[in-house]
Order: C-alpha cells, then structure tokens, then sequence
C-alpha cells in the first residue's frame, strides 16, 4: 500500500503581516487605554456650544473646548473615524474626562475642557463632546505625518463686531477661512493673531467668531490681545498647553480677576512656539511686565530650544509695524525691552498682529537692522548670528483696516520711527509694508532648510468686507490681484554658523514584514510504501519540505506557524488525518524560532494527532529580526483495517502574525 503527503501550496505562498486600519486602531486602543473613564450620569440635558480643537502640547495632542449650559460632568469621546458605523462611535471609543468651572454671569453657564492624548499619526479622528444620552455633533480631524515639513496658518484680528456689522464681519471670517483651507487643506494648525472679537465679554461676538467648523476641524492656537484681555470669556473659550497663568503674566497682576492672562508654549513638530500676553507690558499695571515675557521665554528657550529646528514668537502688540500703532507709547516700549533678548536667545520669527495692516520686517538684531545692505522686499533673507524676522498680519475678517503711516524723525534704531534710508516711504525697520483693504492671512511653510512666510489675498473689494462695504476706500483690482493671490513672500535661510553644515533627512523605516515559503519545487511528500507492523497496522515515515520563515517588521512582533492535515483519500476510499504525527524541529535558526512540541499519531487511541492545527514553531515578542528554516519528522500510522491504495492528504500551513 502507497501512502502520499502533500501540501496545499505547490509553488512559494507569502503572507505578509496584517497592516493598515486594524493594526492602527489596536495601537490607538492601548494609548488610550489610560484614558478611559466611566461614563458620567447627567443630572440633566445640557446645551452644549462653542465647541472649540485646540493645539496641545505636541504634535500627538489636540485640546477640546465648550461651554455647557448645565454643570454635570462631561467627556470628549473619540474614534477613528473609519470605525464609525452609521455615524455611531464604536463601544470601545475613547473617553476624555473634561475639567472646567461656572463661566463669569456675562458668559452665563460653564466652561469645559479635555486634552486629547496618544493621538496616531495619518489618522482621521471623529470626537464629540457631552456624556451619554445627551452628544454634540461629532466633528472631525485629521493628523498627519509627525515629523518633517508642514505648512501652518497665522490670521490676523478677525474682531467680530468692530465693524457695528455682527453678520457680515461673521461672513468675511468665514470666507478667509474657507478660502485659506480650500487652498492649504493639509496646513496643520492655525495660529491667532489675537483680538478675536471687539467686546471682551460678548457672547454674540464670540458665536460669530466660534462659528467657522474649520475651528473645529483644525487646531486652533490662541493668542490674548487688547479686545480679549478685559474679561473671562477668552480663558473660559480656550484651553492652552502648557500655561502658565502665574501673576507676573498678568497685566493687573492678578489671575484671580475677570480678565485673561498668562503664557504658554507647546513644540508642534520642529517648531517651538511661545505665547505671550503682550497686554502685560509695564509694571505700573500691577504684572510683571515685559521683563517677566523675556524671563519667561529665556526659560522656555533654555529648556525646550534644543527640541526644535525653529523658535516662534507670537504674541499680539506688534513692535514694527506701519499703521496706526507704529507709534504708541507701548509698542515703543515693547520695541525697546524685546528684541535684544530675542536675538540672543536665537529666534527665528516672530508674529504679531493689533495693527490691522500687513508687514514683514527686515532682519532685526538687538533692536537695530542686521545688515544695512538688506534690500527692501528681497526674496531670500539670511539672519546670520542674531537676526529675527517680525511679520504683522492684517484682518483676516475684513471688520477693520488701519491705514499706513508716515515714518517721522525719530531715529532709525531702538523706539524710533524714522523713515528707511532705501525706500524713504517706509519705516526704517519694514522691508514690506501693506494695506489694501482687503483681507489677507498669512501661510508659513516650515521646511528642513527654510522657513518661507508668504502674505496671501483672502478677498477682494467686494464683499464680505465690512469697512469698505461702509464706504471705505479699496485699491484691489480683482482682475490683477485675485484671492488667493500673493502679496508678499519671503525665504528665511537659517544661520549655520562660520563652518559648513551637513543635513540629511532620514524617512520613516520600512515596517518590514513577515512570510513564509515552502522550501522546494514541490509540494508533495512522498512517504514511500507503508511497512506492516506487528501484523495489525502500518507504518510509513519522511519529513515535510521545510519552511523558510522571514521577519523583518520593525515591531519584533511575535509569530507562529502551524499546520494540520485533512483525510487521507484514494477516490472513496479514506482514513483519518489524526493517524499522522510529527516532532519539529530547526533546521537553521533565526528570527526567534523555537520549534514546536511533538504529537504521536493518534493510532491506538493515543489522540488526534495532526488531524487538529499544530505548532511547527513560534518566536515570541521581541525576538531578533532574521529569518529561519523550520522542518519536521513525520510519523505515520495506519490501521491494517484501511483497504489499500495510493493516497493522499493536503497539510495546511498557517501562519499567524501581530
């Protein structure tokens, strides 16, 4: 009697390690896990508004803001989006417990926050806020690749309500924003200029400003400024990374009081951006004044500046710009008690807004231009030791416009406002100075070897653009200057030092991946003519094709291969698969491998033998990367009752991988 073996396979299979939405997810289940909280039981229904994403700490972390009419205790729940089902968040979904307080009684109601945290990269999240029986909408958002290039946006004094025109204010913030996004849909953040709305406290002013979902879509990053500072609403509408809400960065001194304060930081990628509230600029107020900014950001820098390619100042009072608050007493100060510091401490650029005008100034060391040869408006700017970029974003809402000023006798260095020896129209400090009436942001787009700062038209005369809807004067000429065309751009070299710098970027690492492969041309094992034993049974042995095992996942996840054979058949005539057994073994090691136990053939009662899925070999979480060749002796067992022929059986080979 004849008896064969043979695989499934006849030719090399590979099966590669399960990859893509599954293994993302399981990652995000884990990061999270830390994070889950018991659903909480509302007392009662809550209105739920101003729902606001907000930067974390890093490029891993987004914060949730809202006001809540009643005060019960609320989460942010959220999910990769791809595992929405009918709109409906998955039973798993993770759950953010917020933090929060009774808003000021102009604001009415609470205010609640949630940082989101162990955030996967190239993910689509859907999040909503609330607790059970009782959701916002779900919005969404999507991360990207954590390291490398990325272009963010910086909006300039949208001021909702300057203008007497709440609507159309409202709809020239919703139209830059929609065609800022439209044209930069991957740009990570948005970064505020301050100055959100006219009215401190006005609820009115802060839905029209809330109302944009882009604010919900893309994470937004606040800043204090004159028209924010006077109440609560600012610090109950945002939550901020990393705030330091001490006194000293107060402008009365005082965190307690019904105004907003502090500074912040948070490194998103390979920039380090600073925060601070510039409405704290003297002493005589009650804060520290800007002596405790510069303290503040010599700390920040000393401690976080190796972290990142780039350092970020942003704050609101801009120092150098060109209109109406070129020359107030304030920004004077600030212009004296800033800039040292920062070109010591090797900052790179700084925004600002409050003048409701566009400029971008020259290279400015120590309070004094860099190099006196720097031409106006040139295209490629190179700071060398100390020189810092100041840009000065006009309204992104159209609600107001400040006209250019005239340059006077002041001097060309430290508080002066004299006028630029090369263009004598201009302030000495400015290479660019703008004002359209005409909305505008401004695109930064961060690369390894550059930073290039681009002023972008987001509208045209027409309207939404609320002064020159009241009859302001416009000088845009739609046919020649469209939105979305650019005003002004700028590359910003970075300063290498006298020697030559090397770069070189390094891409993400292949996951690399598991298989395996039959090793042969064939995949039949010829166990030969069964041999008769002790006059009741059979007996017929070999070894099967060994099998090459590769492993080259950076994850040094575990894997296992077994096998199990079917029935033994010869046209209709069968015996069962638990008859054969085998002992693994290595052939070549490598990648981990441990080989599996033996099974004895199920002859005489003895078991199933192969006829169930059996371990031919394993390696365990974190073995070494590599391959190897797994074998096996095969032993075969058959009852003198089977009729003779020749037959035949598939070994199935399974691999399982994580």
């Amino acid at each position: 009697m004849r008896t064969h073996s043979s695989r499934q396979a006849r030719r090399p299979v590979r099966h590669r390690v399960a990859t893509g939405a599954t293994a993302a997810f399981l990652g995000l289940a884990v990061a999270f896990a830390g994070g889950q909280a018991a659903p909480a039981a509302a007392a009662e229904s809550s209105t739920l508004s101003g729902i606001v994403l907000g930067v974390g700490a890093n490029e891993t972390q987004r914060t949730v803001s809202w006001y809540s009419s009643a005060d019960t205790a609320q989460k942010v729940q959220l999910a990769p989006t791809a595992r929405l089902t009918g709109g409906e968040f998955p039973a798993d979904s993770a759950n953010f417990d917020a933090l929060g307080a009774k808003n000021i009684a102009t604001s009415g109601g609470y205010n609640r926050s949630a940082a989101l945290t162990g955030l996967k990269e190239n993910t689509a999240y859907s999040y909503r806020v609330g607790t059970e029986g009782n959701w916002s909408p779900a919005y969404s958002f999507t991360t990207q690749d954590f390291e490398g290039e990325y272009d963010f946006l910086f909006l300039g004094d949208p001021q909702i309500g300057s203008s007497g025109d709440l609507a159309q204010d409202q709809a020239g913030w919703q139209d830059t924003l929609d065609v800022a996004t439209k044209a930069n849909p991957k740009a990570e953040i948005l970064v505020s200029g301050g100055d959100h709305v006219e009215s401190a406290n006005n609820e009115s002013q802060w839905n029209s400003f809330l109302a944009p979902d882009q604010l919900r879509q893309y994470p937004w990053a606040a800043t204090i400024g004159n028209h924010d500072v006077g109440g609560k609403a600012y610090e109950q509408h945002f939550s901020t990374p990393n705030t330091d809400n001490s006194g000293a960065l107060y402008a009365n001194g005082n965190p307690a009081s019904d105004t907003s304060g502090g500074n912040y930081w948070y490194i998103y990628k390979d920039v380090l951006f600073i925060d601070l509230n510039s409405n704290s600029y003297a002493t005589s107020q009650g804060g520290g004044g800007d002596a405790a900014h510069t303290a503040y950001v010599t700390d920040v820098i000393n401690e976080h500046g190796s972290e990142a390619k780039w350092k970020v100042l942003v704050y609101h009072h801009s120092i150098y710009s060109p209109a109406s608050h070129a020359k107030d007493k304030d920004n004077k100060a600030r212009r004296v008690d800033f800039p040292t510091t920062f070109s010591k401490l090797g900052v790179d650029m700084v925004l600002q807004g409050h003048d409701h005008s566009y400029s971008r100034s020259y290279l400015i060391k120590n309070g004094e231009k860099a190099d006196p040869g720097e031409q106006p408006g040139a295209a490629d700017v190179y700071p060398g030791p100390g020189g810092v970029l100041y840009v000065t974003a006009n309204s992104a809402s159209g609600s107001k416009y400040y006209d250019i000023t005239k340059p006077d006798s002041s001097g060309t260095s430290g508080a002066g406002n004299g006028a630029d020896p090369l263009n004598p129209d201009s302030y000495w400090y400015n290479s660019v100075q703008n004002q359209e009436h005409v909305r505008s942001y401004v695109k930064v787009q961060v690369r390894d070897e550059k930073l290039v700062v681009e002023n972008i038209r987001s509208g045209s005369c027409d309207a939404p653009n609320s002064q020159v809807s009241k009859g302001d004067w416009c000088k845009n000429t739609t046919a020649a200057q469209p939105v979305g065309s650019v005003v002004d751009k700028v590359s910003v070299h970075p300063y290498n030092g006298d020697g030559q710098s090397l770069q070189v970027n390094v891409p993400k690492p292949a996951p690399g991946e598991f298989g395996w492969t039959i090793d042969g041309y064939n995949g039949l094992v010829d166990l030969g003519t069964a041999k008769e034993e002790n006059g009741d049974h059979f007996t017929a042995s070999g070894k099967i094709n060994p099998i090459l095992v590769s492993d080259t996942r950076r994850s040094l996840s575990p894997w296992a291969v077994s096998a199990g054979v079917s029935e033994f058949k010869d046209a209709g005539k069968t015996f069962g698969g638990s008859y054969l057994g085998w002992s693994p073994y290595l052939l070549d090691q490598g990648a981990g491998a441990k080989a599996g136990a033996s099974v004895p053939s199920g002859y005489g009662g003895k078991g199933d033998g192969l006829a169930l899925s059996r371990g031919l070999g394993s390696a365990p979480q974190g073995h070494a990367r590599g391959t190897a060749k797994l074998g096996a002796d095969l032993d075969l067992k058959i009852p003198d009752s089977v009729q003779k022929g020749g037959y035949r059986a598939t070994l199935t080979i399974t691999a399982l991988s994580s």
